[in-house]
């Protein structure tokens, strides 16, 4: 079962999001991710353990730095386990991360629909495919 966590706040978050993940671990997964607030949104995915990431993260070296972001332990339902197909995924300008518990039933279509548009898909997953959709709409707005 996945689990996700976020941290909005005045403290570093890349260390609290690891914190939270480990104490969802119970759950089962096959990997995890963080992303970080900014310009660009800065991600990182391993997987595996929630020690992988953390060790990937390099919460010493202040590469994640940013006090607001979100965390996601994954099972795999669309995709194998993999460092790609893990969450959090990004728009390809890495403005929006998306994260997400469960199927989405009719991601294919409108996978379809977002290619034809142009959008690049990195990964074998329905997440992969909101993110885009998300963008997409996004930019529609006026």
């Amino acid at each position: 079962m996945c689990g996700i966590f976020a941290y909005i706040g005045d403290r570093q978050a890349v260390a609290l999001l690891i914190t939270a993940l480990k104490r969802l671990e119970y759950r089962g997964y096959d990997s995890a991710g963080v992303g970080i607030h900014g310009a660009p949104l800065k991600i990182k995915k391993k997987v595996g353990k929630v020690s992988n990431l953390e060790g990937a993260c390099g919460v010493a070296n202040g590469e994640l730095s940013g006090t607001s972001g979100i965390a996601h332990t994954r099972w795999a339902t669309h995709g194998k386990p993999s460092d790609v197909n893990s969450h959090p995924h990004a728009a390809g300008d890495r403005s929006i991360a998306v994260v997400h518990n469960g199927v989405i039933e009719n991601y294919r279509a409108l996978k379809e629909e977002l290619s034809k548009k142009g959008y690049i898909f990195v990964s074998e997953t329905d997440t992969e495919m909101l993110v885009h959709l998300v963008q997409d709409l996004h930019n529609q707005m006026p």
